[in-house]
């Protein structure tokens, strides 16, 4: 009770600002380019000119900008069958995983020549490497980013979001990309699923592949949300070694509880459970298992737009655009890099 009384107004004023934005992009199928938690983000800072007073409101916000945020990587990990990611994503593992390594350095050569703030250089950085919203998602709370941070983020990931999935599928003409060229280059240099999803479907469209490409594009995709893992480990080490440096000074001991992410062992734990069940199960049993796990994962999406209404709701838009330029050019060389490097690797391996 004492706790619906503390965050009961500010989580309900989220979800219904979530909601909207959600429901739209479900209606309208151009939208999915641009994806609900933008939307939710762009509704969350519009309705924060409107009020004065967040005192009332402010205890549910934060609440769902931090925790209902952790809770959404927790059952997107409902939406990966580790198996399937087995059988075909391993294919595409070198140029995921010189992708990734490539946005890393690249956010971490930025950030110390541009000055970026060092949370948001890394929540770029990890976006544009691993999943967009959900590694940021996954990010944020391990480096305890603010909801400041995280819009700039996903602001930075969505511009580069579009512009892919407008041009790639065009590229990929030019460049003379096969099928399973371009489902490869999709998979690994395109932000965000939704994105992902939207070059893959156009590149289908024109050669008429009856969704192979888009299938085998989201499974490569899917195998770079994995990263989710090492990475939010990796950060939450780089984080406890700083803090230690610090308190060092004043003498404090630092909390290895404090800093490593649980939710991730969670998250660990429900994509086991679903390779699991739908290996184990078969028929409408199997069935039955599939419907669970789907809308599981669409609540899992539904809780990253709520989060991502609290995250605007709480931002500042002045300091947004006045301080937008640098992260910007810190996603823009993220992004070439990702694209150029997953297209030359494809060339070396003979995949192009």
């Amino acid at each position: 009770m004492d706790f619906l009384k503390k965050n009961g107004k500010g989580i309900l004023l989220c979800f219904l600002v979530a909601f909207p934005s959600w429901l739209l992009v479900r209606q309208v199928g151009a939208l999915e380019v641009i994806g609900a938690p933008v939307i939710a983000i762009i509704a969350g800072m519009v309705l924060a000119i409107a009020i004065r007073d967040k005192s009332s409101v402010s205890g549910g916000i934060a609440f769902t900008s931090k925790k209902i945020l952790q809770y959404a990587v927790i059952l997107l990990g409902f939406g990966l069958n580790l198996g399937t990611i087995g059988k075909v994503g391993m294919t595409s593992l070198p140029v995921i995983i010189s992708t990734i390594t490539t946005s890393l350095v690249v956010a971490i050569l930025m950030y110390r020549l541009l000055k970026i703030p060092g949370k948001t250089a890394a929540l770029i950085g990890v976006g544009s490497c691993i999943c967009g919203g959900s590694a940021i998602a996954a990010a944020a709370p391990v480096i305890d980013a603010d909801d400041e941070e995280i819009a700039q983020a996903i602001s930075v990931i969505f511009l580069f979001n579009v512009i892919a999935a407008l041009i790639f599928p065009t590229l990929g003409e030019v460049l003379g990309l096969t099928d399973t060229g371009f489902g490869l280059f999709a998979g690994t240099a395109v932000n965000d699923t939704s994105s992902v999803t939207a070059a893959a479907s156009t590149w289908d469209t024109l050669h008429g592949t009856n969704g192979a490409v888009l299938e085998y594009a989201t499974i490569v995709k899917l195998t770079r949300t994995l990263a989710i893992i090492p990475v939010s480990l990796m950060l939450a080490f780089v984080r406890m070694q700083k803090e230690k440096k610090e308190m060092r000074g004043e003498g404090k001991p630092v909390s290895l509880k404090n800093v490593f992410p649980t939710f991730i062992l969670y998250f660990v734990a429900a994509s086991i459970i679903t390779t699991v069940i739908t290996s184990v199960c078969t028929g409408p049993v199997l069935g039955a298992a599939n419907e669970i796990f789907g809308f599981i994962k669409q609540l899992s999406k539904f809780f990253i737009v709520m989060a991502m209404a609290a995250i605007g709701i709480n931002t500042n838009v002045v300091k947004l655009v006045k301080t937008g330029g640098k992260p910007i050019a810190l996603g823009f060389t993220c992004w070439v890099a990702i694209a150029l490097v997953s297209l030359t690797l494809q060339q070396m391996l003979g995949i192009w």
